[in-house]
């Protein structure tokens, strides 16, 4: 592709093709489909197409980020799977002390930030309330009091600094800490 003028971006067996129209990128698109064919693979019909990543709607996904409208977003099913992760380590019968949980969450919150550090702000904020919520619900389970720990009296009594205190990692405060000021 390289030597065909194309600009490529692959990691493993997937790749995307830069182009800059759409006429170069079904060009492309005809050349991998003859190397393809002609190794006797095939393309995925369902992650294979041609379109504009700077229009809404057109965007692809590539390597747990979707591209869409000029932004970088998290996929949903990293999002979803990232939920899954920490729903499994805080589940609210979870009898360990705080302190341990947060240290058994520490390493996957790190870890996915350190990952997805370079997609939209607006998903931080929403993740540590996520996992401050389920803390929560875990620490009235503790108590021996219903509910999900969704409540305005469960945030003054276990504010966000007092997970902050026991050693949570957030997301937002990397972030804030990480990007330069304006």
């Amino acid at each position: 592709m390289a030597r065909l003028g194309y600009r490529m971006v692959r990691y493993a067996d997937d790749f995307v093709i830069l182009c800059q129209s759409a006429e170069q990128a079904q060009m492309a698109l005809n050349e991998v489909n003859v190397w393809v064919n002609a190794n006797g693979l095939t393309l995925h019909p369902n992650k294979t197409h041609v379109g504009n990543c700077l229009l809404e709607g057109q965007g692809f996904e590539f390597l747990g980020y979707r591209f869409e409208a000029g932004k970088r977003r998290v996929r949903q099913k990293s999002l979803q799977g990232f939920k899954d992760k920490i729903r499994e380590k805080t589940c609210r019968t979870r009898g360990d002390s705080m302190a341990r949980i947060i240290a058994d969450l520490t390493p996957t919150i790190r870890g996915w930030y350190g990952y997805f550090k370079h997609a939209g702000r607006r998903v931080f904020p929403r993740l540590d309330g996520f996992i401050r919520r389920r803390l929560r619900a875990i620490l009235r389970k503790q108590d021996k009091r219903p509910g999900l720990g969704r409540c305005h009296a469960d945030h003054k009594r276990w504010p966000n600094a007092y997970f902050a205190g026991l050693g949570l990692f957030t997301m937002t405060e990397a972030r804030r800490s990480a990007s330069p000021s304006r």
